[in-house]
């Protein structure tokens, strides 16, 4: 069950997601009027807007704006229509990108994306292009100043049936569950003691493409720029860039 830093990658993107402290306001906004929309504003019963919450907390959100953004989404104005909508292609090296988005203008958002992929010497593609290259997970994620046993770990997860544990070099943990269990084994592992430091859904590669620096740098730079669209909320790859060349991108 035990893995290992196969899925790095997932880590260095994500970090420097996060670093955009601007977007990570906007797109938990949109995440928390989508999921009050779709289940309801009552967080007890409306997982996603639960895990919503904890997000914007963790981000420091205040929690006027986290209630407006609730009260939004649970609201019938019709001009506040959002709805999800998700992009496929490939980038340099042929890569396979997944895109997802919330918008109130999909025409908007699809000539962004589209002008993101071409300008970076990429490919928007149709519907079911790449999409069969990635598998939708829960990931849980252990920071490395948890310091948290990886045997009582790997023990509590296999318990709550996860599907996998990753042990990272720096000595943080990713736990992967399949879509349909994320909230019975985050629950499960949270009363075992066990408090993530974060916890989404992802879009995991089941293949990789293996990059070199040349290749890393124009694949990194594409994917910067659809992150930084405003209507962009997740962007995943199955590029595979080594430690060594990650660091030396910067």
């Amino acid at each position: 069950m035990a893995g290992h830093s196969k899925w790095a990658n997932i880590k260095h993107r994500k970090e420097r997601q996060d670093a955009k402290r601007g977007k990570i306001f906007t797109k938990w906004i949109r995440e928390l009027t989508v999921a009050a929309k779709q289940g309801g504003p009552d967080a007890a019963s409306n997982p996603r807007l639960r895990l919503a919450l904890d997000k914007a907390l963790g981000a420091n959100m205040s929690r006027d704006i986290i209630d407006r953004a609730v009260a939004r989404g649970a609201g019938t104005n019709e001009s506040d229509n959002v709805e999800e909508l998700s992009y496929e292609g490939y980038g340099p090296g042929g890569v396979a990108i997944m895109v997802e988005a919330m918008t109130d203008n999909r025409n908007r958002t699809a000539a962004a994306v589209r002008h993101a992929f071409t300008k970076c010497g990429g490919n928007l593609g149709t519907d079911g292009s790449v999409a069969y290259l990635f598998e939708r997970k829960g990931q849980i994620s252990f920071a490395a100043e948890l310091n948290v046993n990886e045997d009582a770990l790997m023990e509590a997860a296999m318990e709550a049936d996860a599907d996998d544990v990753v042990a990272h070099d720096d000595g943080s943990f990713d736990v992967f569950t399949s879509f349909n269990s994320f909230y019975a084994v985050r629950n499960a592992l949270e009363e075992a003691g066990f408090k993530a430091s974060d916890a989404e859904i992802v879009m995991q590669p089941t293949t990789s493409a293996e990059l070199d620096q040349e290749g890393a740098e124009k694949v990194l730079k594409l994917i910067d720029m659809l992150e930084d669209l405003d209507d962009v909320q997740n962007v995943y790859s199955n590029a595979q860039i080594s430690d060594e060349i990650m660091e030396a991108l910067g």
